[in-house]
């Protein structure tokens, strides 16, 4: 057993992800604290790893790859009453027992969401300037017009447009759609928010305007989604309701591949009338063969939209919950079980 006053926090991250997610400031914080056990191997903490890491843990900092914390690693882990998660959704994170112990769990996912938003209103402004096949058929010799026989000759070079009063349609006021929301303020543009869980007074306080989902998608001009991916979601944007999308929708996904029917997108996409970003995907990544590598009006990015090279924001907030729970201070971003069916 470890004799000393200070708390015992697991780091279980593995030391590739050292740099990307924890800053020096972070590390200091950690030690003026804590005693620190650290994860000897490169890559996240699996089962096996917990089960003698956190034996004499008080707190453990967790984030993509680590292993649930599962009943099993609990009994291993007596001491063990609080768990900083540095990503988003904790759900594959935590287990039954987790709650039964009365854990203390924290999610980073606030910040990370704002990165996500980030990059999605990227994606519109890049859609709607229709950069991507502009700059296919500036390749194939073209300029403003299309060039006949080139790589884009079968899907229109739309002219670029503005945001600028343009209907937004948000699918999710999660995190990352209702800072998408925040950001866009400044576009001028209409967003029409569908959210089953929020009334029409809310949705007005945030910015939007609450509308049924199939109203959205037929009068929207960009299609951005951001529900979580749980049963009630599955394939919501299927055949039918690709079908109501206006002729130059945008499309854009930086939330769970399988909210859209892929087979029903890949039909639409064929008929070249619309225009999709999608930064996740079901399956993922797409098989070698699929048509979302060869189609035109289509730009498939591997899961970045969030923080890539530096989530040191997100270890910031991790080491904060810490020092909020060993000084008995409330957590800034608590997780219940109560959010868990809302989560992916």
């Amino acid at each position: 057993m470890i004799e000393t006053t200070l708390p015992v926090v697991a780091i279980l991250i593995g030391r590739n992800h050292y740099r990307r997610m924890l800053s020096e400031a972070a590390w200091d914080k950690l030690r003026r604290m804590a005693r620190i056990i650290e994860h000897e191997g490169s890559e996240p903490a699996q089962h096996a790893d917990l089960l003698h890491l956190l034996s004499d843990a008080d707190a453990c900092l967790t984030s993509w790859g680590v292993a649930p914390l599962d009943a099993e690693v609990l009994a291993a882990a007596p001491r063990l009453m609080m768990m900083a998660h540095m990503g988003s959704s904790v759900k594959r994170f935590v287990s039954d027992a987790v709650w039964q112990r009365g854990m203390r769990v924290t999610s980073a996912g606030l910040v990370l969401a704002e990165d996500v938003a980030v990059t999605t209103v990227g994606l519109m402004i890049v859609g709607m300037k229709r950069v991507w096949p502009l700059a296919q058929n500036f390749r194939a010799g073209g300029w403003r017009e299309r060039v006949p026989g080139g790589p884009s000759d079968h899907v229109p070079i739309w002219p670029a447009r503005e945001l600028r009063n343009k209907v937004v349609g948000i699918v999710g006021a999660s995190r990352v759609g209702r800072h998408v929301i925040r950001l866009l303020q400044p576009f001028h543009t209409h967003i029409v928010l569908y959210d089953p869980f929020l009334s029409p007074e809310e949705c007005e306080t945030m910015g939007a305007e609450k509308v049924e989902l199939d109203e959205l998608l037929t009068h929207c001009d960009i299609l951005s989604l951001h529900a979580p991916s749980v049963p009630a979601t599955h394939h919501m944007i299927d055949a039918r309701r690709l079908a109501l999308l206006k002729d130059d929708a945008l499309l854009i996904n930086t939330a769970r591949g399988d909210l859209i029917d892929e087979a029903a997108l890949i039909v639409e996409l064929s008929k070249g009338r619309l225009f999709a970003f999608l930064d996740v995907t079901d399956p993922e990544p797409p098989a070698p063969d699929s048509p979302l590598r060869r189609l035109e009006n289509v730009v498939v990015i591997p899961h970045i939209a969030g923080c890539i090279e530096d989530c040191t924001h997100m270890g910031d907030v991790a080491v904060e919950e810490v020092r909020r729970f060993f000084a008995g201070e409330p957590a800034l971003y608590p997780v219940t079980p109560d959010m868990l069916p809302r989560m992916s």
